[in-house]
């Protein structure tokens, strides 16, 4: 819609755009308006209150990468209930283009009903769709590792086998943030080499690098490298 891309362009921060834009290498910069995130958030919730709203999420495809994140947020703010936050994600997810709108929106609606929103994101997990497969990784790793965690809920990630970038970025995080919460179920697929290489390494990496494993066990990770 005109009027919320000119609303848009009055928000512009021309050297945020071009910082971030390095953050997303191969993605269009005349895309990128450049507007913090926290201001869109804060134009997401004015927005929200206006018919407008609705109208602009059936405006898909979106030309800008901005229209796409006040997308993400829209459907955090107007997603009261579970069925209609799965709704207005699995109406946006084909349109995500790139891993930042893709990691920035996760309905708190989500937390109705996990049990149902676990099987959703195997369910993404399965398409053809770099982005929508990645939703589904990020998904897990925010809600699922903690008290809703079961041991079986790993295997469903380790059993991607993806080439694209993004993808296997999503799911070394996800082993990473494993190894700090769930170390004793996790730690076999590193031991067994279940992990396809790039991400058995990158996982192992990100790992280490963190302040909540002890000196002890990183070392013991780092023994598990493989070549």
């Amino acid at each position: 819609m005109k009027q919320v891309e000119e609303r848009l362009f009055q928000l512009q921060d021309l050297k945020y755009r071009d910082f971030h834009a390095k953050l997303m290498p191969g993605y269009d910069k005349e895309r990128i308006i450049g507007v913090r995130t926290p201001v869109l958030r804060k134009f997401a919730r004015q927005f929200a209150k206006e018919p407008d709203a609705a109208e602009f999420l059936k405006e898909l495809p979106h030309k800008y990468y901005e229209e796409n994140n006040l997308h993400g947020f829209l459907i955090e703010n107007l997603a009261s209930d579970f069925d209609t936050a799965i709704e207005m994600t699995e109406e946006f997810l084909p349109y995500v283009d790139n891993w930042a709108t893709c990691d920035g929106f996760s309905p708190k609606a989500f937390s109705k009903d996990l049990p149902r929103l676990y099987e959703k994101t195997c369910k993404w997990m399965k398409s053809r769709h770099a982005y929508t497969v990645r939703y589904g990784i990020v998904t897990q790793l925010r809600l699922f590792l903690d008290d809703e965690f079961r041991p079986e809920m790993p295997e469903v990630v380790a059993a991607l086998h993806s080439e694209d970038y993004y993808v296997k970025m999503a799911a070394a995080w996800y082993f990473s943030f494993a190894l700090i919460k769930q170390y004793d179920t996790v730690i076999e697929l590193f031991r067994t080499e279940r992990l396809d290489l790039w991400i058995h390494n990158k996982a192992l990496q990100k790992a280490i690098e963190s302040y909540r494993i002890d000196k002890e066990t990183k070392d013991y990770l780092r023994s598990l490298k493989r070549r």
